[in-house]
C-alpha cells in the first residue's frame, strides 16, 4: 500500500507539469494564429486604393491592428517565458514568496509570475511610487520659476 501512495504523490506532479505544459503550448498555438492572421490581413489591404476619408479610417484602424499585434507578441513572449520557467520546473511558484500560483490563476493568466497576494501588493507599491513621483514632478514645478 506504501507504493500505491508514492506512485500517487509522483504522478501528481507529473499530471500538473503535462496539464500545465498543454495549457500553455494551445494558448501559444491560438495566439501566433491569431497574429500571423492578422498580419495577413493588413498585407492584403495594404494593396487596396482608398479615397482620403477611407484612407484615415483605415490608419486608424492599422494603427490599431499594429498596437493588437504589439500586445499578442508580448503575451507570446511571455508564454515561451514561462514555458522555458515549466521545463526548468520554475513554472507556477511565485518569484515573490516561492509558494504554488493558484490553478486557477494560471488558466486565467498562464504566464504569471506572482501569486495574487504578491501581485497585488506589486501593483499598490508601483501606485504608490508613481503618486510620490507625480508629487515630486509638481513640487518641481514651483521651484523652476
Amino acid at each position: 500500500m506504501k507504493n500505491t501512495t508514492n506512485a500517487v504523490t509522483e504522478a501528481t506532479p507529473k499530471s500538473r507539469y503535462s496539464e500545465l505544459k498543454w495549457m500553455l503550448e494551445e494558448r501559444r498555438q491560438g495566439i501566433q494564429a491569431e497574429v500571423q492572421g492578422k498580419m495577413r490581413n493588413v498585407r492584403a489591404e495594404g494593396t487596396d486604393v482608398f479615397d482620403a476619408v477611407e484612407s484615415s479610417e483605415s490608419d486608424i484602424q492599422d494603427d490599431i491592428e499594429f498596437a493588437l499585434i504589439q500586445m499578442k507578441s508580448e503575451t507570446l513572449n511571455q508564454i515561451n517565458d514561462a514555458l522555458i520557467r515549466l521545463e526548468q520546473e520554475n513554472y507556477g511558484n511565485c518569484f515573490e514568496c516561492g509558494e504554488e500560483i493558484a490553478e486557477k490563476r494560471l488558466r486565467a493568466l498562464p504566464f504569471a509570475v506572482r501569486c495574487k497576494d504578491c501581485e497585488e501588493a506589486r501593483e499598490v507599491a508601483e501606485q504608490r511610487e508613481r503618486q510620490m513621483a507625480a508629487r515630486r514632478g509638481a513640487s518641481s514645478l514651483f521651484f523652476d520659476m
